[in-house]
């Protein structure tokens, strides 16, 4: 299984993190096998002191493909959930100002939170969903898949290019603004719509 995921992939998130609010091609990263699901608490590493979580919508591929054309791009994928790019910021800083990859910083064991998996069409039009993100009880991230830069199907378009998706892998679409630090006894759960399929805690 792999995990692609999308970064500046929303407006507003560019902007709060002083990136070009529009880009001309997605930023595309892997994260290594990394995947933290069924509710299992996510524990803050030692070698960063700014973990900060990223809210996306996720969705699973669900047929072999290779160059996909984007407008055939919707047959590849079928169910969604909420997720949480987790990333080590200062880390990640550090990593770009020395003007190397940044995988460390976002690639790290269990820095890819995934919910439940729900069928696309319960949970609406990839093209209008609303997601957001609770921490003990209040919301500190909220956005709308409306809002991409770059569609899910264009995404899917562009990964096919450079490599086979299979059945199983993920994509983490993008964040919108509102990102921030996590901190040991956090709640953390995630939404789609009014749905939660995500809930774990930070020890």
């Amino acid at each position: 299984m792999k995990i692609i995921a999308v970064g500046m992939n929303y407006a507003t998130h560019n902007k709060e993190m002083h990136h070009p609010l529009h880009t001309t091609e997605p930023a595309i990263f892997m994260k290594a096998d990394s995947v933290l699901k069924n509710g299992k608490p996510f524990f803050l590493p030692d070698f960063s002191s700014d973990i900060q979580y990223e809210t996306e919508v996720v969705i699973r591929i669900c047929r072999l493909g290779k160059s996909i054309s984007e407008r055939f791009a919707y047959r590849y994928y079928d169910e969604v959930t909420a997720g949480i790019d987790f990333t080590a910021r200062d880390l990640q800083t550090r990593l770009r100002d020395s003007g190397l990859p940044w995988e460390l910083s976002k690639a790290f064991d269990s820095s890819a939170a995934v919910g439940t998996f729900i069928p696309l069409a319960e949970a609406g039009r990839i093209g209008s969903l609303t997601f957001h993100l609770d921490i003990n009880g209040q919301t500190v991230q909220q956005g709308r898949t409306a809002d991409m830069i770059f569609t899910v199907d264009s995404i899917i378009a562009r990964v096919s290019r450079y490599f086979t998706l299979r059945t199983g892998d993920l994509i983490f679409t993008g964040t919108p603004a509102g990102v921030g630090t996590v901190h040991v006894g956090d709640r953390l759960q995630g939404y789609l719509g009014d749905r939660m399929l995500l809930d774990f805690y930070v020890r």
